[in-house]
């Protein structure tokens, strides 16, 4: 059987704020994808050969081919993406039960919460809340690969 793999807190408060920040995440996936989509300045070729200098690269010739590039090697898009999947695939993933602690601890427009307030409005004890939202964050740990 496999060992868990000790997360560092860092880490742990890294994948917590990804979930609390799971719907800002999407948006500012949308606006880079709109920003990729309509550039609001289109490089000419004597640009990107100055940019570029002597290097040899290969660029789409067409309009589809350079966005489809584009958002193919935007690493701060691919990144964010993975975030976003990864936390899509746990969550469907999830018992109903956890489900509703992500909505409630996290999704929720009223993060004042405290854990009690989170296990009452679950219907379980606090310690029982606290245990699903360490599994929520291993599991994405382990979707996500990180260390």
């Amino acid at each position: 059987m496999a060992q868990a793999i000790k997360l560092s807190k860092q880490t742990f408060k890294k994948i917590e704020a990804e979930w609390f920040n799971y719907h800002q995440t999407l948006k500012e996936i949308a606006m880079l994808r709109e920003e990729i989509h309509n550039p609001h300045i289109e490089q000419t070729d004597d640009e990107r050969l100055v940019i570029e200098g002597n290097k040899s690269t290969f660029e789409p010739s067409s309009p589809t081919e350079k966005i489809a590039t584009r958002l193919t090697t935007n690493k701060q898009l691919n990144y964010l993406c993975e975030v976003t999947d990864a936390i899509e695939q746990v969550y469907q993933a999830l018992p109903h039960h956890h489900q509703k602690l992500v909505r409630v601890r996290f999704w929720s427009k009223n993060r004042n919460l405290t854990w009690d307030g989170i296990a009452e409005e679950l219907n379980v004890s606090r310690r029982q809340a606290i245990r699903w939202r360490d599994e929520i964050i291993h599991l994405t740990n382990e979707v996500l690969g990180w260390r």
